[in-house]
């Protein structure tokens, strides 16, 4: 079955925690390609919750995460964008994506794809996080589906300093994303 997915594409805007903890998950089950896109370096703060590793501080994390990938899994075809994202560049980075995850830390961020897609894309999916911070409450962690927009996370977890994103409530939304990616992708006829 899983075989299908050597067929399919998946978009990943943002590779952060979020976007690269996804990106590999995906590619450890034989995504057949990932283009992914980030426009930010690799700083020492994003080593709690990032698939990163010390020696890539300072490049660019689609950099960063395409070697990760492939020393996963030489196999997935990984294009990469050193970019931000805008609603003009959105439709034609994505275009050829079966799947779209929302992977940003900034809200307006997270809007601005979600609203790009679903205006110029609406025969995409796509799969956003929201609400991840602070530790604890894995039941409270849950996908809702609005037509072709799902979105993963407990909906209301507001990052702060006191309420700081960490790798287990990260990582398990994160692996809800690539998994409900799985789910539609499965249902998707070539």
């Amino acid at each position: 079955m899983l075989d299908k997915l050597k067929d399919k594409t998946v978009g990943i805007a943002g590779c952060g925690g979020l976007g690269s903890n996804c990106a590999i998950a995906l590619a450890r089950i034989g995504i057949g390609k990932l283009i992914i896109a980030d426009f930010d370096n690799i700083v020492q703060s994003n080593l709690n919750r990032q698939y990163f590793f010390i020696n890539q501080l300072g490049m660019p994390k689609v950099d960063a995460l395409k070697t990760n990938i492939e020393n996963v899994n030489k196999e997935v075809i990984v294009e990469k964008h050193n970019i931000k994202l805008n609603p003009i560049n959105i439709p034609h980075i994505f275009a050829d994506c079966d799947v779209i995850i929302e992977a940003f830390d900034l809200s307006e961020m997270k809007t601005l794809l979600i609203e790009t897609v679903l205006a110029e894309m609406p025969d995409k999916y796509i799969i956003s996080g929201s609400g991840m911070a602070g530790w604890g409450n894995n039941n409270g962690i849950k996908t809702i589906n609005y037509g072709k927009l799902y979105i993963c996370g407990d909906m209301t977890t507001e990052i702060s300093e006191t309420n700081p994103p960490l790798a287990p409530r990260v990582g398990i939304v994160a692996n809800m994303q690539a998994n409900q990616a799985v789910e539609i992708l499965l249902k998707i006829k070539n």
